[in-house]
């Protein structure tokens, strides 16, 4: 063992040296299209699933999206849970979602009249509903996070609860943020420059002290989430935070910690990496949001990715609510059309997309699975 230092930050993880890799030797993942047309082209000539006929979405039954937006200016939610029933998915996991009952962060309460007016709609067109299901986050509401709070939403019903995101020191370093986040004078949409790590960390979250070590109210949370049983999403951790993450939840023997988008730049980790964190329970997520032109993964590499950590150990989903994406329905389409066209099979797909989602979401199997 020797001590790696993330050129990028000051915290110092003890990891072998053959599993982390230095900042700036990571490999770019986003393959120029000249190179990515060669493995492409064979792959799209090969692939042929059937017929689509729009707007019907195929390809999608008794599958989970466990990574899906909703929230104020993004798809609206129950029309988006009404075409995953149609197209007969099981479920939906909301990270964030609009709120139309009360100004108070909860949106297990907000997924609760969802669901309401989902069932409503499903008895009169004789449709199959989907369960929505809400997910929490502990920053969300760019207020800092609360003990107190995160078990009045854990009592309310949530089902996942992701660490810091968008005000997340790593995602401020990354690509900066929305100025009024931390000025509340700023105009709306001013965005600002990626910030300097110390500013970053001034203005957003980071989850661990000098020495590298959890701070302990962020440890307490952890601890709360694994007694509730429900999934832990790290967020946007920086690699040290997830090393210390993964590291509590050995100690407590917590086995429902996912990493979300493993390619995109806010966690940019190395296929080793990934088998590392695999080996020790952790699930990774990959999303059409690392596929979309916006940040451009090459599916090939994904594919890769997945075939050298094994589908047991994986799940896919959206990331998807902005208007700069396909609906999560026709992006979960998409997701697993790519990963099927370069060789995920239908058992492979129903683990990650029926059996591991449901696993994480604590429903049995047998309920999950639409029946012959």
């Amino acid at each position: 063992m020797r001590l790696i230092i993330y050129a990028s930050f000051t915290s110092v993880v003890e990891k072998p040296e053959s599993i982390v890799t230095p900042m700036n030797e990571r490999p770019n993942n986003a393959t120029p299209s000249r190179e990515r047309c060669v493995t492409s082209y064979p792959t799209r000539r090969r692939y042929r699933p059937g017929v689509v006929y729009p707007p019907a979405v195929p390809g999608v039954a008794d599958m989970y999206d466990i990574h899906c937006h909703a929230h104020e200016g993004q798809q609206d939610a129950l029309s988006l849970a009404k075409l995953a029933s149609q197209s007969h998915m099981r479920g939906i996991l909301y990270k964030t979602v609009s709120s139309n009952i009360t100004g108070e962060y909860r949106p297990a309460r907000d997924v609760a009249a969802l669901n309401d007016a989902l069932h409503v709609w499903a008895e009169t067109e004789g449709v199959a509903p989907i369960t929505c299901y809400a997910g929490y986050g502990i920053t969300m509401d760019n207020r800092p996070p609360s003990l107190q709070r995160l078990r009045e939403n854990l009592a309310d019903g949530i089902a996942a609860v992701w660490l810091p995101v968008f005000n997340h020191a790593n995602t401020l370093n990354t690509v900066g943020g929305l100025v009024r986040w931390w000025d509340a004078s700023a105009q709306p949409g001013e965005h600002s420059e990626p910030l300097p790590w110390d500013l970053a960390v001034a203005r957003g979250y980071y989850m661990l002290e000098a020495n590298g070590k959890l701070k302990a109210e962020y440890a307490e949370y952890i601890r709360a989430i694994a007694d509730a049983g429900v999934a832990l999403f790290t967020g946007h951790a920086t690699h040290p935070e997830i090393w210390a993450i993964a590291d509590l939840c050995d100690s407590i023997g917590f086995c429902q910690t996912v990493i979300d988008h493993p390619f995109s730049p806010f966690i940019d980790l190395t296929i080793a990496e990934m088998q590392h964190l695999a080996g020790r329970g952790i699930t990774l997520n990959f999303t059409f949001d690392e596929l979309s032109p916006l940040i451009g993964i090459d599916p090939a590499k994904m594919y890769a990715a997945i075939r050298a950590v094994g589908p047991e150990h994986c799940t896919l989903s959206s990331d998807a609510g902005e208007p700069l994406f396909p609906h999560s329905v026709e992006c979960m389409r998409l997701i697993s059309g790519y990963m099927a066209a370069f060789g995920i099979d239908a058992k492979e797909m129903r683990t990650m997309c029926t059996d591991n989602p449901a696993r994480l979401l604590r429903v049995s199997v047998l309920e999950s699975v639409t029946s012959a």
